[in-house]
């Protein structure tokens, strides 16, 4: 009776909303409705009422959004019959429609995402054999190391556990290849992983040839390998010792459960957070999918498989053949195929593992056109929602995944639109200024109003449309080549190790100058039309406010491709750890402070006399995985005495496979540091307090781009004259 009367309850308050919206109203009422709209929901929010009072919130919300709608189609739209602006107004309003539809799936997917929940423990004596698959192409050794030393140092039962390194690098087709550079190399690196997995006891493999890329590889494990579950890290994903007790318990309670996904904790800043200085102190993009949208796939059982930092059954993959390979994004298209099959997937929100993202602009948005193509390619291939077998509630969910990767042609028309009207003069949003208040700006606020619901702390105002503008300018064409050629896209290995030596426009930059300079034509061109126009002035202003916004944008983003130096791919983890500093043959009592996949920086108390740099130390301490102190040798870099402390900054010095095994146990070991570096920056900080953080942001980052612009032209002309010189 009571699940009845809720939906009596929300039956009528339906057909109250659709009146609401159809009934025609003047202009005052409608400013009327979105203030009492905005209000109600900026009083739920400050109240923090959770429950269904969010759920009331966000209906208030959709109430004013689907007025827009309404209003939009039926009021603002040029004639037919003038198609220099009816087709523009078409791209438009389509772009406009395509995001109130992802606000829309987005409502679905995580208006009331699950809770995090306790993970089962395996019952007594009855843990499952895992094999761990560590797939790999062109990464360093000395990272393969950290990862597979963290992975074999995992808290699981050793007989139930088998290590592999999966080699796409050193293939007898590349070994066998005519290029004699490629061939050696290729060489070389199997010798040595090959000598790197013996010392660290796990199964080296290599293939043929490379074929299918990363699901390929992972085939070729499954052949070699036996075990019913199976753990897949990337090259640069390292597990916590806890990342199996965590995970492998919900197999027992769920015999149809084919997945279990952990979210992905990057130790560096994504090159947005890097060149912003963001990082320590903002959630970081991924941030939002994991801490948000993936709670809210698991409620509907569409959490899937990104690819690393996750257990799979293998009876499961073996009923699709294994990983799927048709598209360039194989984690996501197996999670596709085998929901459709009955199977069924949980999300453990909490960081396991931690790896390393893109350090440089280019590589970031190589990395993001690999998936927005692989994304494609699934909508083209699978198309999830005529997908048989997969439930309602699934089929929304994977074309809300998917479709959100077209977002660069809703972004790229409403950048380009307000210069329709500013240069060209044409009329593609058939609306007064007062109308535009009335009904845009509140449909504007109430989105922002309902984002900041949704995602609360996990993101701050406009970080969205900044990350979605700097990706649009290239990822445009690349969504645009595998419409056209679905077939076309290959897999690329995103760099795992880079670092910026120093400080420099990115080599894909120039656009974002271009589009900077026509919109800053387009605010003069706006204060002209102001004056001279006066009976447009009302509109003039409203396109104008618009142009500026994308001017912020725009502006912001230009400190987002001027890439600060930074030497190293890494950033310093803090810890507390006690230890001993050994120097000389003497001992000192310390304290690890942080530590980073290169090396620590130790407190040591005493007096340690001369110390040239560069001296070779040890490290004495006590790791997770035994009741024993063990030494890690390391090189001294740098120090700074203070009183009866030296903070020394150390180097790791790994020279046998238990070396590796302790620098994996300082830092990946203990996967609470995680959580408590995610929970100590997310904090919401509301919409005007994060609209003005965001303003300063802009311009202070406008400033640096045009600084690092002219540097840039300044040296570059220096060196014309410096040829010109030594030619003469």
């Amino acid at each position: 009776m009571r699940k009845a009367g809720i939906v009596l309850i929300w039956a009528a308050f339906s057909v109250g909303l659709i009146a609401m919206v159809m009934i025609p109203i003047n202009l005052q009422t409608q400013l009327i409705l979105g203030l009492l709209a905005v209000t109600v929901m900026g009083v739920i929010k400050i109240l923090k009422a959770e429950g269904n009072w969010r759920l009331v919130a966000l209906a208030f919300g959709t109430a004013i959004v689907m007025r827009y709608v309404y209003w939009r189609t039926f009021n603002t739209l040029p004639p037919a019959n003038q198609p220099e602006n009816f087709i523009p107004a078409i791209l438009l309003y389509l772009a406009e429609m395509y995001s109130v539809m992802m606000l829309a799936l987005s409502l679905f997917v995580v208006s009331r995402p699950l809770p995090p929940r306790p993970s089962p423990t395996p019952p007594e004596g009855k843990f499952p054999r895992v094999d761990v698959f560590v797939p790999t192409y062109n990464e360093d050794p000395a990272l393969l190391a950290n990862t597979l030393a963290a992975a074999k140092g995992m808290d699981y039962p050793a007989d139930r556990l088998e290590v592999w390194l999966l080699d796409d690098g050193g293939t007898a087709q590349k070994r066998n290849s005519d290029k004699l550079l490629e061939a050696q190399a290729a060489t070389m690196r199997h010798r040595e992983l090959q000598t790197l997995c013996a010392d660290l006891d796990v199964h080296y493999l290599t293939r043929d040839r490379n074929e299918h890329a990363k699901a390929g590889n992972l085939n070729n494990g499954m052949k070699h390998s036996k075990s019913e579950l199976i753990a897949v890290f990337d090259a640069d994903h390292a597990p916590a010792r806890d990342f199996l007790k965590e995970t492998v318990g919900y197999f027992s309670e769920d015999p149809k459960l084919f997945l279990v996904q952990t979210p992905h904790f990057f130790l560096n800043p994504d090159p947005v957070e890097r060149n912003l200085q963001t990082f320590e102190k903002m959630p970081s993009e991924n941030e939002m999918f994991y801490g948000i949208i993936q709670r809210g796939l698991d409620k509907w059982n569409a959490a899937f498989f990104c690819g690393s930092a996750a257990v799979l059954r293998r009876e499961a993959l073996e009923s699709a053949n294994g990983f799927s390979g048709i598209s360039i994004t194989e984690d996501c298209e197996t999670a596709v195929e085998l929901h459709s099959r009955g199977w069924s997937s949980v999300y453990v929100d909490k960081p396991l593992i931690a790896g390393l993202q893109p350090a440089t602009f280019a590589s970031f948005i190589g990395q993001r056109s690999r998936w927005a193509q692989g994304m494609m390619q699934i909508m083209r291939f699978r198309f999830p929602l005529f997908k048989r077998g997969l439930s309602i509630p699934q089929r929304l969910c994977y074309m809300s995944s998917t479709l959100f990767w077209l977002f660069p042609f809703a972004r790229a028309t409403f950048l380009v639109a307000p210069l329709f009207y500013l240069f060209f003069d044409l009329q593609i949003f058939m609306a007064s200024g007062g109308e535009f208040l009335g009904y845009t700006l509140s449909y504007l606020l109430v989105n922002l109003m309902m984002q900041n619901y949704l995602y609360g702390s996990f993101r701050w105002p406009w970080i969205s449309e900044l990350y979605e503008y700097v990706q649009t300018v290239h990822l445009l064409p690349a969504v645009v080549s595998v419409i056209v050629n679905p077939r076309k896209p290959t897999f690329k290995v995103t760099a795992k190790d880079e670092s910026v030596l120093v400080n420099r426009l990115s080599e894909i930059s120039r656009p974002f100058f271009v589009i900077f300079a026509v919109l800053l034509v387009a605010l003069i061109v706006t204060v002209y039309r102001f004056q001279t126009d006066p009976f447009k002035a009302d509109v003039t202003l409203v396109v104008g406010g618009w142009n500026l916004l994308n001017l912020i944008l725009a502006g912001c983003a230009l400190g987002v491709v001027s890439e600060r130096a930074e030497h190293s791919p890494t950033r310093r983890v803090r810890v507390t750890r006690r230890c001993e500093f050994g120097l000389g043959g003497r001992w000192f009592p310390a304290t690890i402070e942080d530590v980073s996949v290169n090396g620590a920086r130790v407190q040591v108390y005493g007096d340690l006399g001369e110390m040239p740099t560069s001296a070779r130390a040890e490290i004495r301490f006590k790791p997770y995985s035994s009741a024993t102190e063990e030494i890690l040798p390391v090189e001294v870099r740098n120090r700074e005495t203070e009183g009866n402390l030296t903070a020394i900054g150390c180097r790791y010095l790994p020279e046998i496979a238990r070396h590796h095994s302790l620098v994996a146990d300082l830092i990946f070991a203990n996967s609470t540091q995680w959580s408590q570096f995610q929970q100590a920056r997310r904090r919401n900080p509301g919409l005007i307090r994060g609209t003005a953080w965001f303003i300063g942001l802009s311009i202070f980052q406008t400033y640096r781009g045009l600084s690092y612009l002219f540097r840039t032209l300044g040296s570059d002309k220096a060196s014309v004259v410096a040829r010109k010189e030594k030619t003469a």
